[in-house]
């Protein structure tokens, strides 16, 4: 063991310092001297290896004057004088740079070059870092079946693949971002360039002290066990026994480990996650209706919904807790709690013994690729459906490994085996029908949230959607959930309290601004930054408000940020500071629609026609596949009495977001409006059953049978 520990210490005293490490940073030396054991077992982890500076050693790509193409996209990786380079081409622009970092190892390694002073972004190709035998070892581009231009806000060189806004955080201890907002700059700083120990255990200086003066005591000290999980005679799963788990220690893992809007630059361990993040719910786009992970959002919002994370079971039991790798290979790591007798046996899994059908995790566990060639479960732990799959349109593992099978034979096989699947609570089948987009009554829907029986993650994510389904709410059914102790809970209410009459926000809402955690206390502020805050509050809202500032600039360097900021503007009627941060929107990021739209909404509101032109064209110029661009602009030409002009914009907007039934309902009411109702309706009738949400749709055709007279087509919408 003294081996490991002389190589870690010849490994820390001869890196010289970085450009990214800070210049009085913390290092896990002193953790190493007393620890070398753990912090052997951390080098085989992936956080030893999330980034790491470019040479010799960390490399693993083939740089021997490699050439890669794709879509017109050119990359030539090569070394000279020892350091690894890049040539990158697109259409006749050509730079050289230099590989500064590698970022992760396996199943992929990317490469970081610094393409302005600070400022790191992720080159478009990476290394398969995977075996031949799994047509790894070669280079790949990161968005594989699709061209991705310059113009493009996931092109290598625009803010949505920098490292130090998108990436950095979670890649090195003690990140600090350091963007300056005036300059579009950053000087982004590390401890260490990896994740180590102080990033799971902070700084610790009361440790260090107490091992300096009894080292022998505090090494010879074994911590007893608190509890165990059992599982008695008869049991099919154990149970834990012992002392209430505190599992609050998670919210560190879930810091990196979750979709998330940082609230702070850099984060702290043993901290609550609310205090430093507000985290996105498992709803859609991100999430099928059933609540399987569908984009890229790790594992936080998939784990707070499964029965493991309610009956108390934590990342460590079955994740070593410096490996990070799993604890036992195979079925044996579910078995550790789930009954070999009952659960590892054909009649149970049926598939043959050790086949990849009898693995626990590839029906309960189903993987989705992301990068490219990164495979990762989904930890919410389903049982697979296929009944639900038919009637929702969602995935299950069945089919997803028989890929020449359909929903309803695997429906058929499930039921020989195992019987009829448990009917679903009707609230559940509210849950499942919001998530779809489905339109739902406001009494179905508190329905859902008040339900015991259904995931705190999903009642928060269904309470955060309220206003799907009213344009008002009652401080009778909301405040339970503003005082509620589930802090999810609280979070949400807040986030919709605007529904509200403002008295009952103030009233209600106020005392939020005193909140344990940031987040609710930030939503607290954000809800009443147009209301006249009392005396008595003050303070406590001044407080909030600035917390609300710091989060908002936190997200600066990219689009997303400036507009955001530029909102809080005009709700306190900063018209000019909206206006230039929505400028510095466009200036930064100019392949965002959301600057242009939100610029021309507010030239709109000040009667400023001209810019409101210049603006929208500027963004169809620069974003013409945008559909909220496309819509706008229509708008703006119906204003102008341009009608004929509009729907050609409003169909192209409807083209473009395919899921967006506003667009559909302006362009059928558009045709209307040129006096074509016939062809307004029949368009409608195409196209009302492409849209989940069918319920305005519904009632415009509703309105043109109507007009015209025509009760067959009134009979056929009120049959939808």
């Amino acid at each position: 063991m003294l081996y490991y520990w002389i190589i870690f210490q010849l490994l820390i005293i001869s890196i010289p310092l970085q450009a990214n490490e800070k210049v009085s940073s913390l290092t896990t030396q002193n953790c190493i001297g007393c620890h070398a054991e753990q912090a052997s077992q951390w080098r085989k982890s992936d956080h030893a290896k999330a980034m790491a500076i470019a040479d010799e050693y960390s490399v693993l790509a083939n740089f021997n004057n490699v050439s890669v193409e794709h879509y017109g996209q050119k990359a030539f990786f090569f070394i000279q004088n020892n350091r690894h380079h890049v040539t990158i081409t697109y259409d006749n622009n050509t730079d050289t740079y230099p590989i500064k970092y590698t970022f992760g190892h396996f199943p992929l390694q990317q490469y970081l070059v610094e393409t302005e002073h600070g400022k790191l972004q992720v080159l478009p190709f990476a290394w398969d870092s995977r075996a031949k035998k799994e047509e790894g070892q070669r280079w790949y581009h990161n968005y594989s079946h699709e061209e991705i231009r310059p113009e493009d806000r996931l092109h290598w060189r625009q803010p949505l693949q920098n490292w130090n806004g998108m990436c950095a955080d979670c890649h090195s201890d003690g990140l600090i971002r350091h963007y300056d907002s005036e300059n579009n700059r950053f000087n982004t700083q590390f401890d260490n360039i990896n994740v180590g120990c102080l990033s799971c255990h902070g700084k610790m200086p009361e440790h260090e002290k107490k091992q300096n003066s009894a080292t022998k005591k505090a090494r010879s000290t074994v911590s007893k066990p608190v509890g165990l999980w059992l599982r008695e005679i008869g049991d099919k799963t154990a149970h834990w026994q012992g002392v209430k788990r505190d599992n609050r220690f998670m919210d560190t893992c879930f810091s990196c480990h979750a979709l998330r809007s940082p609230l702070t630059d850099g984060f702290k361990p043993h901290k609550p996650f609310l205090e430093q993040f507000t985290p996105q719910l498992p709803s859609s786009p991100n999430y099928y209706p059933d609540g399987q992970i569908k984009e890229e959002v790790y594992v936080y919002g998939s784990f707070l919904q499964s029965k493991m994370f309610k009956a108390g079971v934590n990342c460590l039991d079955c994740h070593d807790k410096h490996t990070m790798k799993l604890k036992v290979d195979g079925n044996g790591l579910c078995l550790q709690c789930h009954s070999n007798e009952v659960f590892n046996v054909k009649t149970h899994h049926q598939h043959q013994e050790n086949s990849t059908g009898a693995q626990c995790v590839n029906c309960h566990m189903p993987d989705s690729r992301f990068m490219g060639v990164d495979d990762r479960r989904d930890h919410s732990f389903k049982i697979p459906r296929p009944d639900l799959s038919l009637q929702y349109n969602t995935p299950n593992a069945c089919v997803k490994c028989h890929t020449n099978q359909t929903n309803q034979w695997a429906s058929e096989n499930l039921n020989k085996w195992h019987g009829q699947p448990k009917l679903l609570s009707t609230n559940n089948k509210y849950l499942i029908a919001l998530n779809s987009g489905e339109a739902i009554s406001l009494k179905q829907h508190l329905s859902i949230v008040s339900d015991e029986n259904i995931a705190v993650i999903h009642r928060a994510s269904a309470l955060s959607l309220l206003p799907f389904s009213t344009q008002s709410i009652s401080i009778d059914n909301l405040k339970p959930y503003l005082t509620h102790q589930e802090a999810l809970l609280r979070l949400s209410a807040t986030q919709v309290s605007s529904l509200l009459s403002p008295n009952e926000r103030e009233q209600h809402v106020a005392p939020l601004l005193k909140d344990t955690l940031k987040a609710i206390r930030v939503a607290a502020a954000r809800s009443l930054l147009s209301r006249e805050i009392s005396p008595v509050n003050q303070s406590f809202f001044e407080r909030a408000l600035n917390e609300l500032f710091v989060a908002n600039e936190t997200s600066n360097w990219r689009g997303e940020g400036r507009v955001n900021q530029a909102i809080l503007a005009l709700e306190v009627n900063d018209i000019l500071g909206a206006e230039k941060l929505l400028k510095e929107a466009i200036e930064i990021e100019p392949y965002f629609d959301a600057g242009y739209i939100n610029l021309a909404d507010l030239y709109r509101s000040q009667q400023r026609t001209v810019l409101v032109n210049s603006v929208l064209k500027k963004g169809l110029e620069n974003v013409p596949l945008s559909g909220g661009i496309n819509y706008s602009f229509g708008l703006h030409l119906v204003r102008q009495k341009k009608l004929s002009q509009a729907v050609d914009y409003f169909n192209k907007a409807m083209q473009l977001t395919a899921d967006n039934a506003q667009y559909a309902y302006t362009y059928v009411l558009a045709l209307d409006g040129l006096g074509q109702s016939q062809l307004s309706i029949d368009k409608l009738k195409q196209l009302i059953m492409g849209y989940q949400d069918k319920m305005q749709l519904k009632e415009l055709g509703l309105y043109l049978s109507q007009k015209l007279n025509s009760r067959a087509d009134y009979e056929w919408f009120m049959r939808l």
